[in-house]
């Protein structure tokens, strides 16, 4: 009986907190699901978007115990609550939540209501552990591992089929994940005005989807670098295969390590940017401008954060659970920096419309492929990049972060090199 009665209060209390919490949340298209079947459907005449299912008594304690984007992310990926449904459509109710005023009263009359609920029992691993100086190249090593070296196999259910993990570039919203990623890795070739036997160094190179492009659509001599040791693998593997093996290598190296001025005719970094670290920046900067030749040219293409939209306070759950000392600056830093380290800025463009549809793509992905990717991970694992994913997709688009692809050149004494006009960018 005494376990009746604790089952009931816990429903209950679940139910009126649930009225409390989110019934001026309107339109209210969701539904919540308690773990006995109990169901708060959605307000009258919505569509269902999606279903919040509350796995057990405490899932709500362990949600908003306290509130916080931290809590609320580590409840998810641990199991206290799923996501049924389109989990994009969740992330406008987890701002209502996060802004909503509470009051110390409030705090006190919820903190104790959630108190009575039973205390979630789940381990908690608690992300990356990484040890010595932030962004020494020893941490730098770990951070990157901790990301990238996962399984391949896990990376190519979700990405095209060159496994290009950054922003494509999409002439229609209804291009197809491939025809977008090889429109992204022209374009940065364009912009780049690669001419054959050019150097080109591709910083953070990934699983070498640029460096073959370039060789083999635009004969240069491509170096490509990361501190990934799957993506080193597997690139050299696909350089093999592709008979590049002449004019095109990987290895795991840091841009720090890299040695000879004026090595290279043209740099380029697509989506390493943010693991650089605000501190940083100026060496990196220093270091680009150190290798390329006079005239030459360097294309950054990396996620900024919004400088009139400042990031949640506190832990964020994306820089524990996912990118390990990740940092994101607006775009009016990095071109500071840049200027600063004697770059000439020659055009910015902001590709944010790119990113979200990119990311709806690997979104959509990972779950058509959800139980593969759980057999090759685990629950967890895929729970925390389906939450990832599809957080950084309502970031695009609600404006708290964009994609600059930035173009810089060393000065030649004065003489650019460019042409007058971008004609040559946008042929077909």
């Amino acid at each position: 009986m005494a376990t009746a009665v604790r089952a009931d209060h816990a429903v209950q209390t679940s139910v009126d907190l649930l009225h409390e919490i989110l019934g001026a949340y309107h339109p209210r298209n969701f539904a919540v699901r308690l773990w006995d079947g109990t169901v708060w459907p959605a307000e009258p005449g919505q569509a269902t978007a999606f279903t919040l299912v509350l796995r057990h008594p405490g899932a709500l304690r362990a949600m908003f115990l306290p509130p916080s984007e931290m809590r609320l992310g580590e409840a998810y990926i641990y199991d206290d609550f799923d996501i049924e449904g389109d989990i994009e459509a969740i992330y406008a109710v987890a701002d209502y939540l996060l802004a909503k005023p509470w009051s110390a009263a409030d705090q006190l009359r919820f903190g104790g209501r959630l108190l009575s609920l039973p205390r979630p029992v789940h381990e908690r691993e608690g992300g990356a552990r990484l040890y010595g100086l932030r962004h020494s190249r020893g941490r730098d090593r770990q951070a990157i591992s901790y990301h990238y070296d996962r399984s391949n196999d896990f990376y190519a259910l979700w990405l095209d089929r060159r496994m290009v993990y950054s922003c494509a570039y999409f002439q229609t919203p209804e291009d197809d994940l491939d025809t977008a990623q090889a429109q992204k890795l022209d374009y940065i070739c364009r912009k780049l005005r690669l001419q054959p036997g050019d150097r080109l160094l591709d910083i953070g190179c990934g699983w070498g989807g640029l460096v073959i492009y370039a060789a083999q659509h635009y004969g240069v001599t491509a170096h490509g670098i990361t501190l990934s040791q799957q993506q080193a693998r597997l690139a050299n593997e696909r350089i093999q295969a592709a008979g590049l093996a002449d004019r095109c290598r990987v290895e795991i190296r840091d841009y720090r390590e890299l040695g000879t001025p004026a090595a290279y005719d043209k740099l380029v970094s697509v989506g390493m940017f943010e693991h650089v670290g605000a501190a940083r920046l100026p060496d990196y900067f220093r270091q680009a401008y150190r290798l390329l030749k006079p005239g030459g040219v360097f294309l950054n293409h990396g996620i900024a954060s919004s400088a009139d939209n400042p990031p949640i306070r506190g832990e964020n759950f994306i820089f524990r659970y996912v990118f390990p000392d990740g940092e994101l600056v607006p775009i009016n830093v990095t071109l500071r920096v840049a200027e600063e380290a004697h770059f000439e800025v020659r055009d910015v463009e902001s590709l944010r419309e790119h990113y979200a549809l990119t990311l709806h793509h690997w979104v959509r992905n990972l779950e058509a492929h959800a139980d593969e990717a759980r057999r090759q991970t685990d629950e967890t694992t895929y729970r925390i990049w389906r939450l990832y994913m599809s957080a950084s997709l309502y970031s695009f688009v609600t404006r708290r972060n964009n994609l600059y692809q930035t173009l810089l050149v060393k000065d030649g004494h004065g003489l650019s090199g460019l042409p007058l006009t971008r004609a040559d960018w946008y042929q077909g």
